[in-house]
């Protein structure tokens, strides 16, 4: 179960965000936040996820400024519970800070991010789809493979497949206009993956715990 479905389960007085949706939404409220404390924005409407964010979480507003408390938490979250290193934050805080210096161009920002995220992850279900069925204990060398995958990705130009091909290309013209890099996508990628990998399990668990009531 994803953060915004969460946000109206009445029952949970405690949520810990588990999966892909959540791993994506936080990073969502990551950059929002970060748009929204470098424009100076007042009307939170514009940053949906950032507003679920705050309401699913009791996030007060720090010093009548929108996105720096949930710039803080929504990175403390990334950090602690997924192991999202010090760098990935940093390419976000120069990415929206290059690219996104008007209220203009939020929502062209917005966008690209977007596609982009969409892009990668459809990738990333192609080319990896077997590797999903690795074990965790091969962490180390799962994450060797996403790297080398993506380094394709940024790298290789021709691919035997057209809708491969096509959604890559798209993928490096947004890692261009965004000035995301490799590493990036890399550390992005093996997220999402090992996440996919215990989702199963976790709709397995969920489903038992409804059959029991």
């Amino acid at each position: 179960m994803g953060i915004i479905a969460r946000l109206f389960n009445k029952n949970k007085q405690q949520v810990s965000p588990k999966g892909v949706e959540d791993f994506i939404s936080l990073t969502r409220v990551y950059f929002q936040s970060v748009i929204a404390v470098n424009l100076g924005i007042t009307n939170i409407r514009l940053f949906p996820d950032v507003l679920n964010f705050k309401r699913l979480f009791k996030v007060p507003t720090q010093n009548g400024r929108i996105g720096l408390a949930e710039k803080a938490a929504s990175r403390k979250m990334l950090m602690q519970d997924y192991g999202i290193s010090e760098n990935f934050f940093k390419e976000i805080d120069a990415s929206v800070k290059k690219h996104c210096r008007t209220q203009n161009e939020v929502q062209s920002y917005l966008f690209l991010y977007q596609g982009f995220s969409n892009d990668l992850i459809m990738l990333i279900g192609t080319l990896m789809q077997w590797k999903f069925r690795l074990p965790s204990v091969f962490k180390g060398a799962l994450r060797t493979m996403v790297e080398k995958t993506m380094h394709d990705v940024c790298t290789k130009t021709v691919w035997k497949k057209d809708d491969v091909h096509k959604t890559a290309m798209a993928v490096r013209q947004y890692k261009e206009r965004l000035g995301y890099s490799e590493q990036w996508m890399s550390e992005y990628a093996f997220n999402v993956i090992m996440l996919a990998k215990n989702e199963p399990r976790h709709k397995k668990e969920e489903n038992s715990g409804k059959e029991k009531k």
